[in-house]
């Protein structure tokens, strides 16, 4: 038996239909989907509900462990800020209907104040739990300042919130150049999702993009290593195989998703 429960990133199969996307990753014998919300809006705008995706959820017995993404959360006081949060609002509301237990708040792209930073997501935080999701901090590799664990964990330690945690990704370690080394100084509560990938060697690092990721032992990044600093700390919950192929959206949904929860079983239950 595995170590931990495999969810699937429902972009892996990014054109597929969100209630055949939840169809598929059950039939693939996944335990849990993350659910974006640009598919809930596409759902809704052709006169579906939300409520018919958590039904479909809960019919697939599926844990749906975050919905993607919480953006606009860390501006200053301002018009885009109070822009931001109902945004923030609206798309917490869709996160609790259909069962989320997180939503991803992705960080600010350019130059951060952390201080900034840290009050916003303690608020939006905040925000979360009264309304039944609780946001999740995320890093990005490419991000000019957000981009490794340590610097998700500064703004989470800052926030001085205890409900406070971040969403690894060894893409974005390698991608950040940082690595997945800090996974050993975290808590397994701290830690809302693992997303799970690989990354290529070529192009060069700094070059690579969410579409250059490859399918978990594909590429060259130490899962091994990341798979063991989980459980050292005792992280035992979502890993989520997350794919951004263009190569992948044109092929079978079913057989995308099977063959990347064996080779994510592949790397992870040696």
């Amino acid at each position: 038996m595995s170590a931990f429960l495999y969810s699937l990133n429902s972009s892996t199969i990014k054109p597929t239909p969100i209630l055949e996307k939840i169809r598929v990753a059950s039939e693939a014998g996944y335990d849990a989907i993350e659910l974006w919300h640009d598919d809930i809006d596409a759902h809704v705008s052709s006169g579906g509900t939300v409520k018919e995706i958590r039904s479909a959820v809960d019919d697939n017995c599926l844990e749906v462990p975050t919905t993607i993404f919480l953006k606009g959360w860390c501006e200053p006081e301002g018009t885009e800020y109070q822009q931001g949060i109902e945004e923030c609002k609206r798309r917490l509301e869709q996160a609790a209907v259909v069962g989320a237990v997180h939503s991803i708040a992705g960080p600010p792209l350019g130059a951060v104040d952390y201080d900034l930073a840290s009050q916003r997501y303690g608020e939006l935080l905040d925000l979360g739990l009264s309304m039944g999701a609780k946001p999740a901090m995320e890093y990005l590799g490419f991000a000019e300042e957000v981009n490794s664990i340590a610097d998700a964990v500064r703004i989470i330690d800052g926030s001085g919130h205890a409900e406070a945690t971040i969403v690894l990704d060894p893409f974005h370690d390698f991608r950040g150049g940082a690595g997945s080394g800090d996974i050993a100084k975290l808590k397994a509560s701290q830690v809302a999702i693992c997303h799970f990938n690989d990354a290529p060697a070529e192009p060069p690092a700094p070059q690579q993009h969410d579409p250059d990721r490859v399918m978990p032992g594909d590429g060259i990044v130490d899962l091994q290593l990341f798979v063991s600093l989980l459980r050292q700390i005792g992280y035992d919950r979502w890993l989520s195989l997350e794919l951004f192929r263009e190569d992948l959206w044109q092929q079978d949904p079913l057989e995308v998703v099977q063959t990347g929860l064996e080779k994510m079983r592949t790397v992870c239950e040696l």
